[in-house]
């Protein structure tokens, strides 16, 4: 811990880990049509699993990202639409997906106040690759194998560097949730690669330099029974609750 004003101190709770989330609009319950700030329910899920306390950030001004940062004790960046090509000074491949301009400029402002301030941070998927980017990385625009089809979670195997972060995690091949057409090309400044999958894919990256506990991986941990990558976000971040234990 690092003396925030987080939520790891509140009787009968784990850590505060918050989680970033994105506006839709025209989005339904019951007799309602309306925008919304939303997240797939296993994020949450995960880090209650893990023993940590969920709390779902939605997009705001970035500079409100260091104050909000401030009050947690780590940070997720989940998944969700391509990052703009011109984050990282390329121009958009036809197959790349339309901006989320704002999210873009919230995420990457949550990203740059958690590696100032030495709070957790894990990416996921686009979150790994905001991570990347934050840092001064590039993307690769389209690469195949590894969706399963629109709106289908593909499964493939993932290979750990030995001795990185995440190879002590999980120190054996695994079979992983997996979602994107993008991928990293070149690495952000001191960032390392800690996963690859068979097509040598970068799957997974962490930053050995900074002061935190901070890692990006490319699957979606959400949507497996493995709690390993998360629980070690919520133990850097401070005491577990005892679900987490």
């Amino acid at each position: 811990m690092t003396g925030r004003t987080g939520g790891a101190g509140v009787t009968g709770g784990g850590p505060l880990i918050g989680v970033s989330t994105y506006l839709e609009s025209g989005t339904r319950w019951g007799v309602w049509e309306l925008e919304a700030a939303l997240l797939p329910a296993g994020y949450a899920r995960l880090v209650q699993r893990a023993g940590g306390l969920a709390v779902l950030l939605p997009p705001d001004a970035p500079e409100h990202a260091a104050a909000a940062v401030a009050r947690l004790d780590g940070l997720v960046i989940s998944g969700g639409p391509d990052v703009e090509p011109v984050r990282y000074g390329a121009e958009p491949d036809p197959r790349t997906g339309p901006p989320a301009r704002e999210r873009d400029a919230w995420e990457l402002a949550l990203i740059d106040a958690a590696l100032a301030a030495d709070v957790p941070l894990l990416g996921i998927c686009r979150g790994m690759q905001l991570l990347n980017i934050a840092l001064g990385g590039t993307m690769t625009q389209h690469i195949d194998g590894h969706t399963g089809g629109v709106g289908v979670f593909g499964h493939h195997a993932v290979k750990p560097v030995p001795g990185t972060l995440y190879g002590g995690l999980v120190e054996e091949e695994t079979s992983v949730p997996t979602y994107h057409h993008q991928s990293v090309d070149r690495l952000g400044a001191g960032l390392i690669p800690s996963a690859y999958a068979a097509d040598g894919t970068v799957e997974a990256v962490e930053l050995p330099s900074a002061g935190g506990w901070v890692l990006g991986v490319q699957w979606h941990p959400e949507m497996a029974e493995d709690v390993r990558v998360m629980r070690a976000l919520v133990e850097a971040a401070g005491p577990l609750s005892p679900s987490g234990a």
